[in-house]
């Protein structure tokens, strides 16, 4: 390993296993690189390394061949199994998706620009005029909801869907589970046992609805003056906001960009005037952008289509989450921390609404912070069922075997597509439910 034998003290020698010595050692490091200082192969216990280069210390030396380090490891993209996140408590606020810390951090720079009387620095969209790179991704975005909203309701007529009418609970399959999870009214007396019906599409596609607003940086939208203002579904209020042109629902697109200093916006870029709701073309042609009756419009699809369709549904969520992401991260949209409202624009409107924990201290107004994904497009995870039309799940033991997945995906699992990869973990594809004597016996 060395050119020049080190001097060993041979008062040190002490009785070690056959091929292993403990001395003490003086030698010169060779000139090495920290990138390739790890293939010695010894580990230096209580060390110290001199000016000079050398080393004088107790070296354990298990043998004289160097450590070979692993070149390749096998790496998943996707672990194997994945748990769901924790559902939320009601009496609880959410969680801010960014960190208090930084939220107060950038609150404080604000407010050091504002003393100095200097303008705050804002980019498209943050000042009023449209990200001309995130048109297109609008334009994407709302054509695959229109296809989305079709195909899950022409899927609707062959797949069945379930839900309860105490609680939130959905469930794609032939009948309801047997799951004694149910949290809502008088589930005391049915065993936690769910009360099901037929489902809609707004089991599958949970309705998240916004105001609609000509000018996102305009006046506040009041409690009293909520009802001149239309709701749509926050999917759309975002395309819209991002440059999608539907004459129905005008908006304002602004040459001259905002100023603000501060929180106080010193010039708006212009105002005009608000155009009367009603005034605009049919509004027949909004039909497609809403889930309402959307099962009556579409009739059943013929046994030959089935799984197009199901992919074309697949794919058309998966643009619709990936779209609503990227458009996210540059426009504002904010949420209640409490309930289920969701506003798009930079600030939350004042209508008090807001039923959920504590209202009273807060007079009904919502709790204002950003929105995640989530919030906006709700995933609505749903027990994944391997036999639709076999035996209904059974809770207890057998409830932990199971795996979920978002409603739509598994409508259209079920119709015939093919699930990306990222949701085969979360629905546990790879585990074998045992029967119910077995599960009493599994750690």
């Amino acid at each position: 390993m060395f050119q020049n034998p080190p001097t060993v003290s041979s008062a040190l020698w002490e009785p070690y296993p056959k091929g292993a010595c403990l001395c003490t050692v003086e030698f010169k490091l060779p000139q090495l690189s920290a990138a390739r200082s790890y293939s010695l192969g010894l580990k230096f216990e209580h060390g110290k390394l001199h000016k000079g280069g050398s080393i004088f210390g107790t070296i354990f030396a298990a043998s004289r061949k160097t450590r070979v380090e692993p070149t390749s490891r096998k790496r998943e993209a996707y672990p194997q199994n994945v748990d769901l996140p924790p559902v939320l408590p009601k009496n609880k606020k959410k969680p801010y998706p960014i960190p208090l810390k930084k939220i107060k951090q950038f609150a404080k720079e604000d407010k050091k620009l504002a003393e100095l009387g200097i303008e705050k620095p804002l980019e498209p969209p943050k000042n009023g005029l449209l990200a001309t790179d995130l048109i297109p991704v609008a334009s994407q975005v709302l054509d695959s909801w229109k296809v989305l909203i079709k195909g899950i309701a022409q899927l609707l007529h062959i797949i069945p869907v379930y839900g309860c009418t105490e609680c939130s609970e959905v469930h794609v399959s032939h009948s309801g589970h047997h799951i004694q999870d149910c949290l809502g009214s008088a589930s005391a007396k049915r065993r936690s046992f769910h009360s099901w019906i037929k489902g809609s599409i707004n089991d599958v596609l949970v309705p998240i609805e916004a105001y609609h607003l000509f000018d996102p940086f305009g006046r506040r939208i009041k409690h009293e003056t909520r009802f001149q203002y239309d709701r749509i579904p926050a999917v759309v209020e975002l395309c819209i906001q991002a440059g999608v042109e539907i004459p129905e629902y005008p908006s304002l697109r602004r040459t001259k960009p905002i100023r603000m200093i501060g929180r106080k916006v010193i010039d708006r870029g212009g105002l005009l005037e608000e155009p009367q709701p009603g005034c605009s073309a049919d509004p027949s042609s909004l039909i497609d952008l809403d889930t309402h009756g959307a099962c009556e419009r579409f009739p059943p699809p013929l046994p030959l289509d089935i799984p197009r369709i199901a992919q074309e549904t697949m794919d058309a969520y998966e643009t619709v989450r990936f779209g609503v992401t990227r458009l996210m991260k540059k426009y504002t949209v904010k949420a209640c921390g409490y309930c289920s409202e969701v506003h798009v624009g930079p600030w939350g409107h004042n209508a008090k609404l807001c039923g959920e924990f504590k209202h009273q201290w807060r007079d009904g107004k919502h709790g204002w912070q950003d929105a995640t994904v989530d919030e906006v497009f709700p995933p609505n995870y749903v027990w994944h069922v391997e036999d639709p039309k076999g035996p209904p799940l059974k809770g207890g033991a057998l409830k932990k075997f199971y795996g979920k997945a978002p409603a739509v995906v598994e409508v259209c699992l079920q119709a015939g597509a093919q699930i990306p990869e990222k949701y085969k973990p979360m629905m546990r594809l790879d585990i074998v439910v045992p029967e119910s004597e077995e599960a009493q016996l599994v750690a």
